[in-house]
């Protein structure tokens, strides 16, 4: 089965400062057909103005990523995790028990662009944790493992056994992915313009996979470079 949520149909979320788009519910967005996929449960769109931000708030037993697409996200939690995460940099807050967090925009002249995702940890209560992967190089081909349950090849290690992955395609440039029946897979186009297995997708498009076989093929079909997130979890 495949499922599509193209960008239009997301949530959407405005106060001034913010513009948040939600693929799944969250927040004062609810629709009941679209409370997670598997183990992912969040995939927000974040625009934030400069100087503003999130202040100090508490997760619990979620598995928090931040990817950042232009802009700097300046994060501060009471685990002692801090930094700014630039643009192709992924950060990872592991709530376990209970940890509180602030995220705000670190510039006072630019907006800041980034998405973040939660991913329900396999057990609860961990030790919080947190850690930051670098960005993908600038010349990177093919794609990045960006977070795995094990943190093989520079990955950062979720708890969780979903694998997320990254590829860039300028125009006319293809990557393949082959898809196990046994796993779901999620895929996020985070900028540009995609043909996936002949389905034109724009920046904010997705598509869902359950109980598919065969190969993703993809082609970046832009003017621009197109950016995409590859979801692999368990059902």
């Amino acid at each position: 089965m495949i499922i599509e949520r193209p960008s239009h149909a997301r949530g959407r979320v405005q106060a001034g400062w913010l513009d948040s788009r939600h693929t799944f519910s969250f927040g004062s967005y609810y629709d009941p057909a679209w409370m997670g996929f598997g183990p992912l449960r969040v995939i927000n769109e974040d625009r934030v103005d400069a100087g503003a931000g999130f202040p100090p708030h508490r997760h619990a037993n979620m598995e928090i990523l931040s990817y950042v697409l232009s802009g700097g996200l300046a994060h501060k939690d009471s685990a002692g995790g801090g930094g700014v995460i630039r643009p192709g940099e992924l950060q990872w807050m592991s709530a376990g028990h209970g940890v509180e967090h602030s995220e705000y925009n670190a510039s006072d002249a630019e907006p800041v662009h980034f998405v973040q995702i939660w991913i329900q940890p396999s057990r609860l209560n961990h030790q919080p944790a947190y850690a930051q992967r670098e960005a993908v190089p600038a010349d990177a081909r093919g794609w990045t493992l960006l977070a795995s349950p094990d943190g093989r090849d520079g990955s950062l290690p979720v708890r969780q056994d979903a694998w997320l992955r990254n590829v860039r395609l300028d125009s006319a440039e293809t990557a393949a992915q082959d898809l196990d029946p046994a796993r779901l897979y999620w895929l996020h186009v985070a900028q540009g313009s995609v043909s996936v297995n002949g389905r034109d997708l724009q920046a904010g498009d997705a598509l869902g996979f359950q109980a598919e076989s065969g190969t993703l093929q993809l082609k970046g079909t832009g003017e621009g470079r197109a950016d995409v997130l590859l979801f692999d979890l368990p059902e």
